[in-house]
């Protein structure tokens, strides 16, 4: 469990961060940057569930998923080593990525086929929700590049992959299962 007593600690003012491991990397370092955009990812679902009230069984599951994403967190920042660390690591799991393709089956079976791009819109929560797309997949690309450079959970990227994924269906789905979704009209505007 973590106890968090006093929030600053003056150990960063070097600009490195510990990982879990104690291993201090630069605060730019791209593990750092991978799982920093996984915890923004999980920001801007704080801000969609403010949107979700009438949606109580979607926000149940958006809360699974912020929990979710603080597992994930705590994967990258524990790093795959040679040597068996001193503790258990926490790692994202196979289960929780069928458990998202399961939750993708069960919105997107409510919806029709699209017959266009989307446009980020439409609701607020289908709005803030394409917003949380948009973030997984940046927090996808980071966390791609890391797992060619450095070796990481591969569970932990094909969560991200079908979190964005899940996204983009829950924010139709919030659309009045597509029926708001604002569709994207090639060459409106010429």
């Amino acid at each position: 469990m973590v106890v968090l007593n006093k929030i600053y600690t003056r150990t960063g003012d070097d600009g490195t961060t510990a990982l879990g491991s104690g291993e201090r990397r630069a605060k730019h370092d791209l593990r750092i940057a991978a799982y920093g955009t996984v915890d923004e990812t999980n920001a801007t679902l704080g801000l969609a569930r403010l949107h979700l009230g009438d949606h109580p069984e979607l926000d149940a599951a958006m809360a699974r998923i912020q929990n979710d994403l603080f597992d994930l967190g705590a994967d990258l920042a524990s790093p795959e080593t040679e040597e068996p660390p001193a503790y258990e690591p926490l790692r994202v799991t196979d289960e929780q990525v069928k458990k998202l393709e399961a939750e993708i089956d069960r919105l997107n079976g409510d919806l029709q086929p699209l017959r266009s791009f989307v446009l980020p819109g439409g609701t607020a929560a289908a709005a803030h929700l394409h917003l949380s797309r948009t973030v997984a997949r940046r927090a996808e690309r980071l966390i791609g590049e890391l797992a060619e450079r450095e070796a990481i959970n591969a569970a932990a990227l094909r969560y991200m992959n079908r979190l964005s994924d899940y996204f983009f269906v829950a924010a139709r789905w919030v659309n009045d299962k597509g029926a708001g979704d604002v569709l994207w009209v090639p060459g409106a505007n010429r």
